[in-house]
């Protein structure tokens, strides 16, 4: 099993808000949320390549927390990367979790859904 890697301090996330954060060589958005739970995906937009994620913004859809795109507006499930849109490619997940107060990454990946 991978290491924990420490990311930020927990504050330093604004609730609904991403950041984005360099873990083993890869863009990572990190999401903390009004309810306290915490999801990291890709930082890459599957649909364009950009590295713009952790600048979406943050809802939900059925009671599954969301994050859409500030580029083409595909909505994707925060916790499993899910394109809830379509077809399209799905963004890549890790766990997250906090831990006196610091916000962790799994480095490595949980899962990659097509």
């Amino acid at each position: 099993m991978q290491e924990w890697t420490t990311v930020c301090h927990l504050d330093e996330l604004v609730p609904d808000r991403g950041v984005a954060a360099l873990v083993d060589g890869e863009q990572i958005a990190i999401f903390r949320l009004a309810s306290g739970e915490l999801y990291a995906v890709s930082h890459r937009d599957p649909a364009t390549g950009a590295n713009v994620m952790a600048r979406g913004l943050v809802g939900s859809r059925g009671g599954v927390p969301t994050v859409c795109s500030p580029l083409h507006k595909e909505v994707y499930d925060l916790r499993t990367g899910a394109n809830l849109d379509g077809d399209g490619d799905s963004l890549v997940t890790w766990e997250a979790r906090q831990e006196d107060r610091q916000v962790r990454i799994r480095a490595l990946r949980l899962a990659r859904t097509a």
